[in-house]
């Protein structure tokens, strides 16, 4: 009996080991091949690694009211709400996944009783009370790479509840410095018809004089009532921005507390850093990182399918046909069961699951590089935009200048000349109103770079 416990030993302990041999090369580690190219950012080279990404939006956004703004949106939006209950969904993956490694436990109780025929025996009792336990031995690797791959996934729940917090913080500052600059439409045209309606009034005076004829006096009437039909679509675009707002801050409609345009200071450090920071700092990158990793896994698991599952059961409890005595030590009964599962006639469905986690990885590859070139790309963009506002807005200031002389003449001329008509006046004022309108979005252009930078290089969670 010794002898043949040996031997039974021994082949257990090489099975055991060819097993863990062989399971080498069924899993694989996961390595990273994607790259981040220098020239991401196109033509805007950098050396130094100070990034605006790193920085709380609290040191990017000056204006109180926004970031009590800001912080209204992070506690209350409702997407930020759901990518955070994702989350804790994720999570809770990942510990069942951990927990797969500890064998099961399950306790089981019954009595009856049975009667057989006259002929055969008097009724029989019996009592049952015992415990089973059952362990999945991974030899194959196929609970590690599970785990991992619910780890990866966990993770990118939270890169993407992060992504989400990101975006949040710039749809508020956006929306915010688009309700600034309605606002800032508004006034310039309340102003502007303060002037045309000085205008009519002077057209009258000057047509009594026979200075103008009755034509200049309806032109500058329509003058008048064109500005001042803006109106409504300027108060319904403020309407409907602050709406927006509203919802991002996951509020019902109401007004929104804001300050001016032109009080709005524009940060202007801005630090790109090195393209490969994107791994660290955006989301949305790591989040495709980290999905890449737990497809990956996917493929794994998928290759352990092909192999034998080895369980090992235990069960041990009491067995009596008297309650009296259940509890004797007679009772006892305990065994232990290993056993090997051989996929046989199922490995035409296993290769198909194979076949889809390896695409699966191959989809998430094409995907990662497509969001690390999107990032590299709005980097470009944002800062592009940035400068030519930079560049335009000391020519817009000039011209603004220029036009205000210009109204100032041609009123004049017109008063004391004949060589002047209204329409001169007209077009004088009409094309200064517009470089007033086109001053405001030059200003907002330069407020939405910054938050696109700031954005594209993933800051704002932090």
């Amino acid at each position: 009996m010794t002898e043949l416990r040996k031997k039974y030993k021994f082949i257990l302990y090489g099975a055991a080991f060819s097993a863990l041999f062989y399971s080498c090369d069924i899993t694989k580690p996961y390595v990273n091949k994607q790259s981040v190219p220098d020239n991401l950012y196109g033509n805007q080279v950098t050396e130094s690694e100070t990034n605006m990404a790193t920085l709380s939006w609290k040191e990017i956004f000056k204006d109180p009211l926004l970031q009590e703004l800001i912080s209204e949106g992070i506690n209350n939006n409702l997407d930020l709400k759901i990518a955070a209950a994702n989350l804790q969904a994720a999570e809770a993956n990942f510990v069942q996944s951990k927990q797969a490694f500890l064998p099961s436990l399950s306790g089981s109780a019954s009595a009856g009783a049975y009667h057989p025929s006259d002929k055969q025996a008097p009724n029989k009792e019996i009592y049952q009370l015992y415990a089973l336990s059952s362990w999945q031995v991974d030899i194959w690797g196929k609970l590690r790479s599970t785990k991992r791959s619910m780890y990866a996934s966990y993770l990118a729940s939270e890169a993407y509840k992060q992504a989400v917090q990101t975006e949040l913080v710039a749809n508020i500052a956006i929306t915010y410095y688009q309700l600034l600059a309605y606002d800032e439409q508004l006034n310039i045209v309340q102003q502007s018809l303060e002037v045309y309606s000085k205008d009519a009034a002077t057209m009258k005076v000057l047509k009594d004089s026979d200075v103008v004829t009755g034509a200049a006096v309806v032109q500058s009437a329509a003058n008048y009532y064109a500005v001042k039909s803006t109106v409504p679509d300027i108060k319904n675009n403020i309407h409907l921005t602050e709406n927006t707002m509203s919802l991002l801050l996951g509020r019902t409609p109401g007004p929104i507390k804001r300050d001016s345009l032109f009080n709005q200071q524009t940060y202007s450090e801005l630090s790109i850093g090195l393209p490969v920071q994107l791994l660290a700092n955006r989301p949305d990158v790591k989040q495709a990182e980290l999905q890449l990793r737990s497809y990956f896994e996917q493929v794994n698991i998928a290759r352990t399918s092909f192999y034998p599952a080895i369980t090992i059961t235990g069960e041990a409890g009491l067995y009596s046909t008297q309650l009296k005595s259940f509890f004797s030590e007679g009772n006892f009964l305990a065994n232990i069961v290993g056993g090997l599962t051989q996929p046989i006639f199922n490995n035409g469905l296993n290769k198909q699951k194979l076949k889809i986690a390896q695409a699966n990885y191959e989809a998430a590859e094409y995907n990662y590089s497509k969001v690390l070139l999107t990032a590299g790309q709005e980097v470009f963009n944002a800062l592009y935009q940035y400068q030519m506002v930079e560049e335009k807005m000391p020519d817009r200031m000039e011209q603004i200048a220029n036009l205000e002389k210009a109204v100032h003449f041609t009123k004049e001329l017109l008063k004391y000349t004949s060589d002047t008509n209204y329409t001169d006046v007209l077009t004088s004022e009409q094309s200064l109103l517009s470089a007033r309108q086109s001053a405001i979005t030059d200003k907002l252009q330069q407020l939405q770079a910054v938050v696109n930078l700031y954005a594209a290089l993933g800051g704002g969670w932090k």
